[in-house]
């Protein structure tokens, strides 16, 4: 067979484009097409023939000549011109083709596609005109990733381009509905960037999630919250709990999977709508008239009752219907019925999931009391900000786990806090007790102000104030007219500093309108203490609603002349303008377009809040613009610490958006780069982000350093103790060195309380374990970092704290015996081991000066000792030829010969072999690293099955053996693990001196 013999040049094809006969010019274009790919830079040469080919409307081969001038453009790396005549080529432009200028054109296709697609929906002034042959070619693309089963691929096109109707196509012509539905759900909320689009996809994957035969009612309830659309909500879980078993199951299900994203509106929405259907008519039996019956004139014969009086610590849902059923025929009013509705309210109250996690925080507590006392025994007793920073250093390694015993053993060192050092160490209760619903104002009694009475402390009664906001954070119903009234009957500002960050955080993103009117009135009294504190908590109050009234907070804030006011209201207006994106533009564009540094400053976190963790370009950009061109030092270093709000949901990317900035000659902007990289990467251990954070952590600027300690631990909390081990010993170090400067043995002391958070059961987290936004946390986050002004917002960082556990339950939401299996061996994810006594009471010496003399009469000293031994050995010698038997030894002597050399048997033993897995009882701590590990078990002799397959998190576990009796776990009651709950040993101390009077001389 001859082969065909390649063509070494295109010169001859090139002459026949001159010639006048159509036909030849067709030819030699069909010739070209077929060899452009080795002749293109000679085709170059003549490429204008091709344009006028293709321009001259009576040739009827325009297309090839369109399409060998897109290939010539191509090569020449003109892309765009490659489009243009592409589009041209009509149909001899094959987007099935496998070949990469194929590939590269379809995808600039898609892109320019996309551009006008998105320029069109998002501009309202002018129309956009998408050309006809783009929309073909697109067309194109989508028939053949049906026809090749491409469905994803086809679902990421149609979200770019955002086309519904291809969407909705895409996933139901996809094999597997379900799984598609997961995929866009999934890729919807981390890659769509505009706020409006994506709640336009949402209601399209409710429409078609309800519309399937099997609808995922979870995700379904996902995709309803982010609509905050709770009356659909409310109507799914009456169904459900009106349903069977397996449907209640999947409503206690829904009901955990809510609260876990923090957003307490919508729950008590949701909540009261559900108690409208849930609530018997009234009976129409006549009433008799009593005591209690109001008067003719409306008002009650009762006296009322005053709010200060009541018993408002406890999260009480809507009272339970014991009334009888009056319509027997409506299923709402069985009993049946009844029963599942209160288990409900619990969950969505939030006292279901909070008692879960309490109980396990408190039982499985495992912080180090030897790791404290040795920071309090480093600790200069003048130094109040070391003395403050292992106050709340105390506070998060035992949040939540209701444990105060270092407290309780140092009263006496407790009490040198003064002033506003004990407002702090009040509030740190507040994260110690968090959660603690039913007996928060019982524990804060003492410190809480007494009605009208005079005030004895106004630092610990705010402080008290400030702890119970703590405690009920995102839970504040039952304690809010308590905090109310406590603002209300007081004009001292330290107490109203305190009940105004109470409120706040009790009521985060309510919206409450007479709470904000306090607040209001507060503020108005232009007082810098009181006022700093009503900006924040008004902020907190209306976070995520970016109502108008953020509008007055800012004239204010424009009107006063206090800074510490107009940074309240500055870092308040961010808090109203959270998760709005394009919504919040407008208030954006206010704050960073000021006059005003400080509400520049405002401005950042306001971009960063809109649109956290979208990683949105023109977020990004603007944030990147203040950074490197603001005037102002603070206004630079927020904007790169911002940049972690955008981007924790791709933590990722994060080192790499803000490695340079780390490099930078400014020391804010390095401090701002080591806290963004802890904000976005917190809880994950990412080797970039400890790469990136262990240069700065040798910073020549003391809060550079301090910065970098707490971003570290905040990125290694609950990562395994081989990565975290040479971490802690430098911070052990750093704290024991009397000679290091103060600000850095602070971040040390904040950085060793995060890193054993929560009895070390805890980790630090945005997001929840559905992925979705975690709102009280982000809010956290944001506040905490204004620690660098007001050291008693450092206790905002209890708020992102989430544990990692595991929790089984029945339909009962008991627990029972219940395990799973973890595949890997359990030292890698063990508790720390804990410290011993003699690591704890080393000190870093100073190097001492040595002597000539000394060394001489070392070496003196030591010949002698030669010589002295030298004469020893010889002694021995005679002594043992002279007397052998002497040297046998006797009966006894021989046993314990004996001894040792079976001790040193059992030595040379072989260690035994660690297992390779472990089984996990109910409630276990699972960590994040851990969680790709966890099975749970399967086959017939399983009786419990989990209702989702995650391996973290509250999960409702279906009973397949309902006629056995079923076996639960042991709970020990709040009070008694409080009581005697000790985490580790701790050493007596020395008793302390005889009284004495000092006389100075």
């Amino acid at each position: 067979m001859v082969e065909k013999l390649k063509l070494t040049s295109a010169s001859g094809l090139l002459a026949l484009l001159e010639e006048e006969q159509n036909a030849l010019k067709a030819h030699a274009l069909k010739s070209l097409i077929s060899v452009v790919d080795d002749h293109w830079a000679e085709v170059a040469g003549s490429i204008s023939l091709c344009e006028a080919l293709y321009e001259d409307d009576e040739f009827p081969e325009r297309d090839h000549a369109a399409l060998l001038a897109s290939k010539v453009f191509y090569h020449l790396g003109e892309l765009d011109d490659s489009l243009t005549y592409a589009l041209g080529a009509g149909d001899l432009f094959d987007v099935n083709d496998d070949s990469e200028y194929t590939s590269t054109l379809v995808a600039k296709c898609i892109d320019e596609y996309v551009l006008l697609r998105v320029k069109g929906q998002e501009s309202k002034s002018e129309e956009v005109k998408i050309d006809e042959r783009l929309v073909v070619i697109v067309e194109r693309m989508f028939e053949r990733c049906f026809r090749d089963g491409q469905y994803r691929q086809a679902i990421g096109i149609a979200l770019e381009s955002r086309r519904i109707d291809k969407l909705e196509e895409s996933i139901l012509k996809s094999e597997d509905v379900a799984s598609t539905l997961a995929y866009t759900l999934k890729a919807s909320l981390k890659l769509i960037t505009s706020r409006d689009y994506r709640l336009q996809v949402m209601r399209t994957l409710v429409k078609l999630y309800t519309g399937s035969a099997t609808p995922d009612y979870i995700s379904v309830c996902t995709c309803l919250m982010f609509l905050d659309d709770h009356v659909a909500v409310a109507n799914i879980l009456d169904q459900l709990i009106s349903g069977s078993a397996d449907d209640t199951l999947l409503a206690y299900q829904i009901g955990f999977d809510l609260c876990e994203n923090e957003i307490q509106k919508f729950l008590m929405q949701v909540r009261d709508q559900m108690a409208l259907r849930a609530t018997p008519p009234e009976p129409l039996a006549p009433v008799e008239t009593s005591a209690e019956t109001p008067a003719e004139d409306g008002t009650p014969a009762t006296e009322p009752v005053d709010a200060m009086d009541t018993e408002m610590e406890t999260v009480t849902p809507p009272a339970p219907i014991t009334a009888v059923a009056t319509d027997p025929s409506n299923p709402r009013f069985l009993p049946v019925y009844q029963d599942r509705w209160t288990k409900l309210t619990t969950i969505l109250s939030g006292e279901a999931p909070i008692g879960l996690h309490l109980q396990f925080l408190s039982s499985h507590n495992h912080s180090d009391l030897l790791i404290l006392k040795g920071i309090k025994d480093a600790v200069e007793t003048r130094n109040s900000v070391c003395h403050s920073a292992t106050i709340l250093a105390n506070a998060l390694m035992h949040a939540g786990t209701t444990v105060d015993t270092f407290l309780r053993e140092n009263l006496e060192w407790l009490s040198r806090a003064t002033n506003w050092a004990k407002f702090g160490a009040t509030a740190g209760l507040g994260v110690i007790h968090r959660g603690h619903l039913s007996q928060g104002r019982a524990l804060m009694e003492p410190y809480l102000p007494r009605g009208n009475q005079a005030s004895v402390s106004p630092y610990s009664e705010g402080g008290a104030l400030y702890a119970l906001g703590l405690i009920h954070v995102d839970h504040g119903e039952g304690i809010r007219m308590f905090l109310l009234e406590s603002l209300r009957n007081t004009s001292n500002e330290t107490i109203q500093h305190g009940a105004c960050l109470g409120l706040g955080l009790a009521g985060l993103g309510t919206a409450d309108t007479d709470v904000f009117e306090d607040m209001k009135g507060v503020l108005y009294s232009d007082s810098a203490v009181a006022g700093e504190a009503a900006g924040y908590g008004m902020g907190l109050l209306l976070a995520g609603t970016m109502s108008d009234k953020a509008a007055e907070m800012l004239a204010y804030a424009r009107d006063t002349q206090h800074e510490k006011i107009i940074r309240g209201l500055a870092v308040g207006c961010a808090l109203v303008a959270y998760g709005r994106e394009e919504e919040a533009d407008g208030l954006i564009e206010q704050l960073c377009m000021d006059a005003d540094p400080i509400l520049r400053y405002g401005g950042m976190f306001a971009c960063g809040l809109a649109y956290r963790g979208t990683s949105n370009t023109g977020a990004i950009r603007r944030l990147l613009h203040f950074a490197v061109s603001d005037v102002s030092d603070d206004v630079r270093r927020a904007a790169v610490l911002s940049l972690g709000f955008l981007l924790y949901q791709t933590p990722e990317q994060c080192p790499r958006v803000v490695a340079l900035l780390s490099e930078s000659y400014n020391p804010h902007m390095r401090y701002g780069a080591a806290m963004a990289v802890g904000v976005a990467c917190s809880g994950t251990g990412l080797k970039e982000a400890v790469a990136m954070l262990e240069p700065l952590l040798a910073d020549a600027v003391d809060y550079v350093r301090q910065g970098a300690l707490i971003a570290m631990a905040m990125v290694l909390v609950q990562q395994t103790e081989a990565r975290v081990d040479k971490f802690r010993k430098q911070l052990d170090k750093i704290i024991k060195d009397k000679h290091e400067d103060v600000m850095c043995k602070m971040g040390a002391i904040m950085a060793a309380g995060i890193l054993d958070s929560g009895g070390r059961n805890v980790t630090l987290g945005l997001r929840s374990r559905s992925g979705n936004h975690r709102m009280a946390a982000v809010i956290g986050m944001a506040v905490f970092v204004q620690y660098w002004y007001w050291y008693p917002l450092a206790y905002f960082i209890s708020l992102p704290l989430k544990p990692t556990v595991m929790i089984g339950l029945n339909a009962d939401l008991k627990m029972p015996k219940f395990q799973v299996t973890s595949n890997c061996r359990p030292s890698i994810f063990a508790y720390p081991a804990p410290t011993s006594a003699n690591s704890t009471s080393t000190v870093v010496k100073a190097p001492t000066a040595v002597l000539s003399t000394t060394a001489k009469a070392k070496l003196k000293a030591k010949r002698d000792a030669e010589k002295e031994k030298g004469e020893q050995k010889g002694d021995k010698k005679g002594t043992k030829s002279a007397e052998p038997e002497a040297s046998k030894p006797s009966t006894a002597d021989g046993a314990e010969a004996m001894d040792t050399s079976e001790e040193k048997d059992k030595e040379k033993e072989p260690p035994v072999p660690e297992p390779t897995s472990e089984m996990l009882q109910n409630p276990a701590r699972v960590v994040s690293a851990q969680e790709k590990f966890i099975r749970f078990q399967e086959g017939i002799g399983v009786r419990y099955t989990p209702l989702k397959a995650a391996p973290t998190g509250i999960l409702l576990l279906k009973n397949t053996r309902p006629d056995l009796e079923e076996e639960l776990v042991e709970v020990t009651p709040l009070a008694a693990v409080a009581a005697g709950a000790v985490a580790a040993p701790v050493e007596d101390d020395p008793p302390p001196p005889e009284p004495f009077e000092f006389v100075p001389s």
